[in-house]
């Protein structure tokens, strides 16, 4: 019983070594989001949230930008409409899960029944099959990998992020900190909602948008979703049926 215990911790626990970002742009660039060196796809996780979500529709439409939005499913249901609006705009929706849980204990049977709503949710009210996950905290356990496999989801974490989930986050910070980290073909993780984080820190992610678009563009960047990445792969969307 001792060695079935350890081996399903082991099995639940070494995935989520995927984390580190040596390990995934070095061993998994697929699941680091590494795509075509002249694009960035710009993701948003812990959305959909109408205090703050509407602001980035906005400002991504000034921009003639379109970028994922890694929804949770709790919240998907809760604002239908602000969900339906991302995808009018053109914007493309993944899953970040049901909620934002820590996965402490292996619990494959929760971790499949939690993505698999999300998906449907997003079937059911956008009419298209999402195609990418991206675990809460980017920690990739092998319950998480097995429920985005038979939802037929591609997991994608990041190559560059902005730490704009902290208190002291600034505009120039987040700005900074991607810039630091970012390429071409890279994938930039960034938060339209303070939902799991400090009060307001979206804030600044939404301040620096312009300024981060600006920057890849004078490097001669596309900035677009993950649909438009080009990871090896990867099908176009298909519609999730009737």
């Amino acid at each position: 019983m001792a060695t079935t215990a350890a081996l399903a911790l082991a099995g639940h626990v070494l995935p989520a070594g995927t984390w580190l970002p040596g390990v995934r742009r070095t061993l998994f660039p697929g699941l680091a989001g590494t795509g075509e060196p002249g694009h960035v796809a710009l993701t948003f996780d812990d959305g959909p949230d109408p205090n703050s979500t509407p602001h980035f529709l906005d400002h991504l439409d000034r921009l003639s930008v379109r970028a994922t939005f890694f929804v949770l499913g709790e919240a998907v249901v809760r604002h239908p409409a602000l969900t339906r609006d991302i995808a009018r705009r053109g914007h493309e929706l993944a899953v970040h899960g049901w909620t934002h849980g820590r996965p402490w204990l292996p619990a494959p049977g929760r971790d499949l029944r939690d993505v698999g709503r999300a998906v449907a949710a997003l079937a059911h009210l956008t009419g298209v099959a999402p195609r990418w996950y991206r675990p809460p905290y980017g920690i990739l356990t092998g319950g998480r990998w097995l429920a985005a496999r038979r939802c037929g989801l591609r997991p994608v974490l990041w190559t560059a992020w902005g730490r704009d989930w902290t208190e002291t986050a600034t505009a120039a910070s987040v700005l900074a900190t991607v810039r630091g980290q970012l390429r071409g073909g890279g994938t930039v993780l960034l938060h339209d909602s303070d939902r799991t984080a400090a009060p307001g820190c979206w804030r600044a992610t939404l301040d620096m948008l312009p300024d981060l678009v600006t920057h890849c563009r004078a490097a001669g960047l596309t900035v677009g979703p993950l649909a438009d990445h080009g990871i090896p792969g990867v099908a176009h969307p298909m519609p999730a049926g009737p």
